[in-house]
């Protein structure tokens, strides 16, 4: 007489195998978390430049758990992980830009008076690392170096330009303003601008939104459960 018996795993060995689980499945997540935050980012930063918005892009960052030591965030029959898109600059100037170019906005200047915008042909920068602006003109040193401002009436209603006479500027390359020499002559490779353009003078300018974060964020937290089956696959 034969008695065939079959024994199953002992319930330790179950509890290793759901042991073993769940730390695959932790690891899913906060790997997979950690993964669409970075997508998210890469996106939204590639938006920013294909919308001609240069290296603004780069202000936007994540941070995950998996980041932080990866700890998971556990209630009762349940665990999950995160990652969070965030802006890396405190920089006014550009949380501001990155809310125009996100939201929409109408900026106006804080006093009431114009927003000024500096010609191409000046130099973005100056001593300091500050905008070139009218209210630095003179203390930079470009008062002396290409001269004084002068205020007229724009083309359009609602505009002003600060202009320079008599500046000579390079016939080739960057035009690079000077004032007129005092004996009048103007020297080989430059012409003479009788009024040089500094600043442009507006009321207020319009900025439309150009990249849509949250459409981005959407479409990644889409693509989680693929994320993380890819994860759970290795």
């Amino acid at each position: 007489m034969f008695k065939p018996t079959i024994t199953g795993p002992s319930q330790s060995q179950f509890r290793e195998l759901e042991r073993r689980i769940r730390v695959k499945a932790e690891a899913a997540l906060l790997q997979a978390s950690h993964r669409a935050g970075r997508i998210a980012t890469s996106r939204i930063r590639q938006a920013m430049s294909g919308a001609g918005l240069g290296r603004l892009g780069n202000a936007v960052d994540a941070t995950s758990d998996l980041d932080k030591g990866g700890r998971l965030h556990r209630s009762p029959g349940n665990v999950s992980a995160s990652s969070a898109v965030h802006l890396k600059s405190r920089s006014p100037r550009t949380v501001g830009a990155i809310e125009a170019y996100t939201e929409g906005a109408t900026i106006r200047p804080r006093n009431g008076g114009w927003l000024w915008i500096p010609s191409a042909e000046l130099q973005r920068r100056v001593k300091g690392g500050r905008r070139v602006t009218p209210g630095n003109w003179k203390s930079s040193g470009l008062e002396q170096r290409i001269g004084p401002l002068v205020k007229i009436p724009g083309k359009h209603a609602g505009e002003v330009l600060l202009i320079v006479p008599a500046v000579t500027v390079r016939q080739e390359g960057r035009p690079s303003p000077r004032r007129l020499p005092k004996r009048g002559g103007v020297r080989t490779g430059r012409v003479l601008r009788e009024n040089f353009i500094a600043f442009t003078g507006i009321r207020s300018t319009t900025r439309q939104a150009r990249v849509d974060p949250h459409q981005i964020i959407d479409g990644v937290r889409a693509e989680l459960p693929a994320l993380i089956a890819a994860e759970l696959e290795k």
